[in-house]
Parts: structure tokens; sequence; C-alpha cells
């Protein structure tokens, strides 16, 4: 499997890192805007994402306009709902008005900080994945 996580926060990055290294390779952006230029090399090279882990409170690029615009590449590039990159928002944000934006925007799933690795690859299994 191949992840993009996404956070600004060096600690969240390290732990989601060695949460998934055993079970796939993953790619780190720092920002959304660093994040959406990996997704369109990631596509123009033809070595998809199969998932990507998902930051809210960012710099330069927020999660909500981040998850917008790679699913508008998505679309731009023949890619249509349901068939793109699974999007995991990973956040401490876990009130209703960002929960409902994040799937509106075309999430899949939403964990909410902190979290547990069982709870991860719980999550990973119901995408269909053998962890």
């Amino acid at each position: 499997m191949k992840f993009l996580i996404v956070d600004d926060e060096l600690t969240n990055r390290k732990l989601l890192n060695s949460m998934l290294e055993d079970v796939g390779d993953c790619d780190i952006a720092v920002n959304g805007k660093e994040a959406v230029e990996y997704f369109e090399n990631s596509l123009k090279e033809k070595d998809f994402y199969d998932v990507v882990f998902l930051d809210i409170k960012m710099p330069v690029m927020d999660g909500h306009e981040t998850l917008k615009r790679i699913r508008v590449i998505e679309e731009e590039n023949g890619i249509f709902i349901g068939n793109g990159v699974k999007i995991v928002m990973v956040t401490a944000l876990g009130d209703k008005q960002n929960i409902l934006s994040a799937f509106h925007e075309g999430c899949e799933y939403y964990l909410v900080k902190p979290f547990q690795q069982a709870k991860l690859f719980e999550l990973l299994e119901e995408m269909g994945y053998e962890v």
C-alpha cells in the first residue's frame, strides 16, 4: 500500500508514519499545498496513493481546502466519486461542523486524535486492505 500523511506537526507525522510503516510506503507532506503537489505527481507517474491521511488545521492550505482540491484534480483526470483515493481526516477537531463539512467535501473516513494503532488498522480493514 502507499500512503500520504499530511500534518504540520512533526510529532503527529512521526507517530502516524510509525503506525503505518510496516503495512505500506509513506510519503509525508507538511501542509496542504505540498500534499496537492505530491498527489498531482503521483497521478502523473501513475504511482497512486491508496490512502491520504489529512489533518485539518494546517498553515498554507488547511485540510478542507486540500480535500476539495484533490477531488477536483481527480475529476479533471477522469477519476470520479468513489473511484479515487481514500481520504481519512485525522484531526483533533471532533465537532459536528468539521465532520459534516469533511464528508460533504468527499472524505470517506474521519478519525479524531488521539487514536490507537488498532483503530487505524480496523479502519484500513474496513476499506478492504489487509494489515
